[in-house]
């Protein structure tokens, strides 16, 4: 197969030095404006994997992202904001990245191509074939990812992947591909924008979907969020008021004595 880094293709754009400030912010504004129609092509491809995580985690399964760069770093920030979000423990999601907890900041050099990390950050965790893996790459060619993948099948895990170029190596090598194919970057290469724009669509798509056909939302509301903040406990308290008959005094007390949203109204309810 001819396989080609479209992310990487020099763009219509060329001597950006010599772009105002607006010419330059309309113009990455322009590209931007492409990414969720690229993502909408995909949602075939997301759904099939979105079905699958959520059988594998009705049978006690988990859900862990590996990537390098700013493809890793998505994928810890979508795991991470899981348990606040959805009141989910906080390895039902995880996000694993290339060179460990220091490339969340601070690129490592060569992490990306070390082929065999990607198993042995998994094993950590006891990875097992009630799981799904996600390997995320813009390019689809990151050797920790697809060896990461590789490792897995072998295994009989779930794999699945996201990327944004058609054909990738990474793509043959995951059960469930996704590709968003967003097309040359702004600035030749830097996969940290469209792709990892697109890159961010998928991951909110997967965790949400995944969330509320485990029922961890109930209407649109977060019924189940940690009320980790002021801000969070004044929102759950009007959840309260919005779903019982009660004022906020009463809602605020509910909430403080049973934890969450969900078992404040329960108990109302089963009074």
């Amino acid at each position: 197969m001819n396989f080609t880094k479209t992310t990487e293709q020099s763009s219509q754009y060329e001597h950006l030095e010599k772009m105002s400030v607006q010419e330059l912010l309309t113009n990455i504004n322009n590209e931007d404006k492409t990414v969720p129609f690229a993502v909408e092509k995909a949602l075939s491809q997301i759904e099939i994997l979105v079905t699958e995580i959520v059988a594998k985690m009705k049978s006690g399964g988990r859900l862990f992202y590996i990537g390098a760069g700013t493809s890793g770093r998505l994928g810890i920030l979508d795991a991470s904001e899981c348990p606040p979000t959805f009141g989910v423990p906080f390895d039902l999601v995880v996000g694993i990245i290339a060179g460990g907890d220091t490339a969340i900041r601070k690129a490592v050099e060569n992490a990306e191509d070390n082929a065999t990390q990607a198993w042995i950050d998994l094993e950590a965790f006891n990875v097992n074939e009630n799981d799904v893996v996600i390997g995320i790459a813009a390019s689809g060619t990151t050797p920790y990812v697809i060896e990461g993948l590789q490792a897995c099948n072998a295994k009989n895990i779930s794999t699945g992947s996201i990327s944004c170029n058609a054909g990738s190596p990474l793509s043959q090598t995951a059960k469930f591909p996704i590709e968003v194919i967003v097309g040359p970057e702004f600035v030749t290469g830097s996969s940290r924008m469209k792709a990892g724009t697109a890159q961010k669509l998928v991951l909110n798509m997967i965790t949400t979907a995944t969330m509320i056909q485990l029922g961890k939302v109930k209407g649109n509301k977060m019924v189940d969020m940690q009320l980790s903040n002021s801000k969070l406990v004044d929102r759950g308290v009007k959840m309260i008021m919005g779903e019982i008959p009660v004022t906020y005094e009463e809602g605020s007390e509910l909430l403080k004595t049973h934890g969450s949203v969900r078992k404040a109204v329960d108990f109302y309810n089963a009074q």
